[in-house]
């Protein structure tokens, strides 16, 4: 859902909120190189619901770039960049000898020593940050009050942490020691999932062995199609909304 105010024709200022939906899965990378065999092998996945909501600016260049003040197309392309805050969550799966899958919230289980005095430098993440929502999109003008449209929507994040990866392995014995019992057996089973080509599933991955990549933040995107409903007064064209303006009382 979204709300845009126009103060001119070539400028928007938007207010949004949406939920979508990220996730990933290591075994249906395709093997045919080094790095794709590795991220294969370490056989972790993760889903997410994600909610935010953000302001953006809007800027529509050919109409900002144009001659005629009559000029007023049906179809206009827009770029934007905004700030917003989103909420995620991540879960890890498990399935049993039967072929039964559960999910499970990977936070609460530390499994890669966030918050644990044995790795000081592993703060816990916050669930909901600071996005940068940006991208491009095309309107068209189905009618003087109805407008529809499809939009890329980009989101530059500042966490690592949205699949809850980013760093690398730790000593499972640390499970033991600053989690309960259950979730210390949950943490073991969902940290490290490696599964080696062409030998048996239950390798383990030795403390300090590479997991993720901290050196980059994770970031996600959505394609959208819009429809948009003019609020307020409408005009057949630019020339008829100068007029308006020029001739409405003080």
């Amino acid at each position: 859902a979204f709300v845009t105010f126009y103060p001119a024709d070539w400028i928007g200022l938007r207010v949004a909120g949406q939920y979508t939906f990220v996730s990933g899965k290591d075994y249906i990378i395709n093997t045919t190189g080094e790095d794709e065999l590795y991220r294969r092998e370490r056989n972790l996945d993760f889903k997410s619901h994600m909610w935010e909501a953000y302001a953006a600016l809007e800027l529509f260049p050919t109409m900002m770039l144009k001659k005629y003040d009559d000029y007023d197309p049906r179809l206009k392309p827009y770029g934007f960049i905004g700030i917003g805050l989103f909420h995620f969550n991540p879960q890890g799966s498990l399935t049993d000898a039967c072929g039964k899958t559960t999910w499970h919230y990977l936070k609460p289980l530390s499994t890669e020593g966030q918050g644990m005095p044995q790795y000081p430098n592993r703060k816990p993440y916050e669930l909901t940050q600071i996005n940068i929502p940006l991208g491009a999109g095309i309107k068209y003008d189905l009618s003087p009050k109805v407008n529809i449209g499809t939009e890329l929507l980009y989101r530059k994040t500042f966490t690592d942490y949205i699949d809850d990866l980013s760093t690398t392995y730790i000593d499972p014995v640390n499970f033991d020691r600053n989690l309960s019992a259950s979730d210390a057996v949950l943490a073991r089973a969902l940290y490290d999932k490696v599964k080696f080509i062409g030998t048996p599933v239950n390798n383990r991955t030795p403390p300090g062995e590479q997991r993720g990549n901290s050196k980059n933040n994770d970031a996600y995107f959505s394609f959208l199609l819009k429809i948009g409903i003019k609020l307020g007064p409408t005009y057949g064209s630019a020339e008829q909304r100068n007029a308006a303006r020029q001739t409405r009382c003080p």
